[in-house]
């Protein structure tokens, strides 16, 4: 199994607004990857933990992010065939993990 793809995203919100930004984030999203062939199978909140599982290309990954009070932490785990774009998928959770977090 390859190792986990793992995005640390510093935030200045403090830990409830950026957890409202992140379920708000999810619910938008969940259109737009669907327009991508992306579905997103699962989401569960545990306290400030979202589990999730997402199928794209007729694979399966899992992953949680974890809500902290100055920074959100991404981990997913791809299936081989994902794995090969883990560069490009870490380079998009980035950027948009930062816009969501930052913007006003």
């Amino acid at each position: 199994m390859a190792k986990p793809l793992i995005v640390d995203i510093p935030h200045d919100l403090g830990r409830d607004e950026a957890r409202r930004r992140i379920e708000t984030g999810v619910e938008q999203g969940r259109a737009l990857l669907a327009k991508s062939g992306i579905s997103i199978e699962n989401l569960t909140w545990t306290g400030d933990r979202l589990d999730f599982a997402i199928s794209a290309m007729k694979q399966n990954m899992n992953g949680q992010i974890d809500v902290g009070q100055e920074s959100v932490r991404v981990e997913c785990h791809l299936p081989l065939l994902l794995a090969l774009f883990a560069d490009k998928v870490k380079r998009m959770v980035g950027k948009e993990g930062n816009l969501l977090l930052t913007k006003k």
